[in-house]
């Protein structure tokens, strides 16, 4: 047998053994590019609405901070409860909010104030999704496909960033803002659907689980969990400097871009941006990743700090456009990586309320990002590197000087920065070495069914799709 024909046989046996995560992926990105083409369509509502970039902004925020302060709630009772039926009424629940704001907007009354509270209201359902759906891949997926599995999450991020914008704006024009409600309550109808077709394997529940305590402490539990394991706690603390920097990364995308460009200039970028996302998701889930997966997350970091350098040194939207293409393709890669350590390490009873507080961090880091960076960018750094800046005749000889350019030092500072964190990380042990110290959790889950798989059509599976949470 060739080479060609014993890879094909071993990307077949992948996918078979992917199936059951596979049909649950399709439904959730169709949901993912509905709701992404929603927020598409209100942020433009917004904006020309008020003409004001703070109520713009609002907007990300009331669709950011629930999750915060929401998710050290969710993570126990995802926990107890089943992760399909948690995942099938967030999607429905969640989706109340989009039908909300089409009623109001088809009969005249939609305000501002109706799109911050109608955000605020699906963010809160989105907050037992994510962990609900994060903590259920090691039930979907055997252990050596994680990272594919992971790579595929963020594929479906970076395709519903390329898609979302384009077909915002076709709908926008065919089937107006209704239109786009109509189209997001079919994608999640979708899901679903997806949903229901699928029997997740139950998790055996472990002492830790099931043991009886205060609400409050299962709630805290989750940082706690990460604090005694100071690699784990390490882990994720240095993925969301990642997404730190990506915040700040987007908020100076825009000015910086337009000294150079148009605004159409800027669309072409920011897609081939959202195409650097998808492409470094889809390498994962079609390579798996290393082994070792810390040393791709190093890698990824180290590689990520000499991007930044280089895309502030000259004032070149080629050299910028590159280097930051390049940044983002290797953001798959660190967080499908991080991903797959954490779901190794975890124990699937107990993976709820620790990925909750896995993903307040990474949410909080990217706002704060935003709200740090861009007045630094704004009110710090542009000034310094005016023409007339004490500056100017020192670092401004050799980035340049004015418009941009303390953006540029701004960035270089990002990327210097990056260099140093990942290496005090590799020189600590605990992080360095977590794959070692901590031990790998079995895979071990009692079937919801006699074989878990596709759902049954009986009656019991039925009423199983679509009952409460038990």
């Amino acid at each position: 047998m060739s080479d060609v024909q014993i890879m094909e046989k071993t990307r077949l046996t992948a996918l078979r053994e992917m199936r059951l995560f596979l049909i649950v992926w399709i439904g959730q990105l169709i949901a993912l590019i509905g709701y992404s083409t929603t927020a598409f369509a209100l942020d433009i509502w917004v904006y020309n609405r008020t003409g004001s970039v703070t109520q713009f902004a609002l907007v990300s925020l009331f669709n950011t901070l629930p999750l915060i302060l929401i998710s050290p709630i969710a993570g126990p009772l995802v926990d107890r409860w089943d992760r399909r039926k948690t995942m099938i009424i967030a999607d429905v629940l969640a989706c109340l909010g989009t039908i909300a704001i089409g009623v109001l907007f088809v009969i005249g009354q939609l305000g501002v104030w109706h799109i911050y509270l109608a955000n605020t209201f699906t963010a809160i359902f989105m907050a037992f999704h994510t962990p609900a759906y994060t903590a259920s891949t090691v039930l979907l997926v055997p252990k050596q496909h994680l990272n594919r599995a992971n790579g595929l999450m963020s594929l479906m991020f970076g395709i519903s960033i390329i898609i979302a914008p384009t077909l915002g704006g076709v709908l926008l024009s065919i089937v107006n803002f209704q239109g786009i409600i109509l189209f997001h309550v079919m994608a999640v109808f979708i899901a679903v659907v997806s949903l229901m077709l699928v029997r997740f394997p139950q998790v055996n529940t472990s002492d830790v689980a099931t043991a009886k305590s205060s609400f409050l402490s299962e709630a805290t539990y989750g940082f706690k969990y990460l604090t005694t394991r100071p690699g784990l706690l390490g882990l994720v603390l240095f993925s969301a400097s990642s997404l730190y920097f990506v915040g700040g990364i987007n908020v100076i995308t825009i000015p910086l871009v337009l000294n150079f460009a148009s605004i159409n200039v800027l669309g072409t970028i920011l897609s081939l941006f959202g195409i650097a996302l998808l492409v470094g998701g889809l390498l994962v889930s079609i390579w798996g990743g290393l082994e070792r997966n810390i040393y791709a997350i190093y890698g990824c970091m180290l590689l990520n700090g000499v991007f930044l350098l280089v895309a502030g040194l000259q004032p070149s939207l080629v050299i910028f456009t590159v280097s930051i293409f390049l940044f983002s393709l290797t953001q798959p890669i660190v967080s499908s990586s991080t991903q797959a350590v954490m779901q190794n390490k975890i124990e699937p009873s107990i993976q709820g309320r620790v990925f909750a507080i896995k993903g307040a961090i990474e949410a909080a880091a990217l706002p704060l990002g935003y709200i740090t960076i861009g007045p630094l960018a704004e009110k710090v750094f542009e000034p310094l590197m005016a023409s007339d800046s004490f500056l100017a005749g020192s670092i401004g000889q050799i980035i340049g000087i004015g418009s941009g350019r303390g953006m540029g030092l701004l960035l270089m500072i990002m990327g210097v920065l990056t260099i140093l964190e990942t290496s005090i990380a590799y020189l600590y042990p605990r992080l360095r070495f977590v794959e070692d110290e901590l031990p790998n959790v079995s895979n071990a889950v009692a079937m919801a069914t006699p074989a878990a798989g596709i759902a049954a059509d009986t009656p019991s599976s039925k009423n199983d799709a679509v009952s409460l949470l038990s």
